[in-house]
């Protein structure tokens, strides 16, 4: 792995090995994780255009966790709010000589325009409408915590798949090992063109439908900032499709509920859901370091 771009272009294999390697740097329960030199003498330059707290603050201390020393940029703090191209910037940045570029942008193909132009590993922390690949990898070692393998589950996507990257991942990942997809929400953000995405996705409006023997029921904020049409109002939308502990009842005995978060309680899902034992929403936001320690070592240690 040069850089990591997507999940679409990864072979079963290398998603099944940094799922395997994220399992090894999962923290034992009760014990402080000790600082690894196995990337001591690395840079690895966080570049955030957008907001985030989950992904640039796993990326950060994953890579203070192998020993490499990580700097964190958002696009406000830095030249680009004073007009400076994302080439530019880059280009600048890469003088510098760090290791690798973590970068999410607003624009999709981003970070592959990047890697065609700098010898520098780039990796994806999200562009655009496009992909998430780590947030897809760390959902797959959620679920793989849960159950025993990916094959035959049937994962419900539910919410705004039209804008959402992590929508596009997941159906990436998951379709490689065989799971079962439906995706649901709103006929404006769940068009039918989507289902082309992978062979076997399923489209329903019906959430109820699509919760009915789910073993995942994986939930989607809803993109408010990307969406150009008039939006639903939060209340009309969490009638239609916010998760409540009633829809449970639909869906397998041991279902697990996740959302890669930010939450919106009282529009996507509701209070009672997020914080019950079903919920393992905050499983994801742990796995989220164990997975970009595999994937930032998997990279720079070739």
């Amino acid at each position: 792995m040069a850089g990591l771009l997507g999940i679409e272009e990864l072979s079963r294999e290398e998603i099944q090995a940094i799922l395997d390697r994220a399992k090894d740097f999962q923290p034992v329960q009760d014990q402080t994780f000790k600082r690894l030199d196995i990337l001591r003498g690395k840079m690895i330059v966080n570049l955030f255009y957008e907001a985030s707290t989950r992904t640039r603050t796993s990326f950060e201390i994953a890579a203070k966790r192998l020993g490499a020393d990580a700097i964190s940029i958002t696009a406000a703090g830095s030249s680009v709010a004073k007009g400076e191209s994302l080439v530019d910037t880059l280009n600048t940045l890469a003088a510098m000589r760090p290791s690798a570029i973590v970068i999410r942008h607003w624009a999709s193909g981003a970070p592959h325009f990047l890697a065609r132009h700098l010898p520098i590993p780039i990796i994806n922390a999200g562009d655009g409408t496009h992909e998430h690949p780590t947030q897809a990898l760390l959902d797959a070692r959620t679920i793989l915590d849960c159950r025993e393998t990916l094959e035959g589950l049937r994962v419900a996507i539910i919410g705004d798949v039209v804008h959402s990257r992590v929508a596009r991942s997941n159906i990436h990942l998951l379709s490689k090992f065989g799971a079962r997809i439906v995706l649901c929400g709103p006929a404006s953000l769940v068009p039918p063109e989507l289902a082309a995405i992978a062979p076997g996705v399923e489209i329903t409006y019906d959430m109820r439908e699509a919760i009915r023997d789910a073993d995942v029921i994986m939930m989607l904020r809803v993109q408010l900032e990307r969406q150009h049409e008039a939006a639903f109002p939060a209340g009309e939308y969490f009638q239609f499709y916010g998760l409540r502990l009633e829809h449970l009842e639909l869906a397998r005995p041991n279902a697990i509920v996740m959302h890669p978060g930010p939450i919106n309680r009282g529009r996507e899902i509701s209070s009672e859901v997020a914080d019950s034992q079903r919920s393992v929403i905050l499983n994801q936001v742990e796995n989220g370091v164990a997975v970009r320690m595999a994937v930032l070592e998997r990279i720079l240690c070739q």
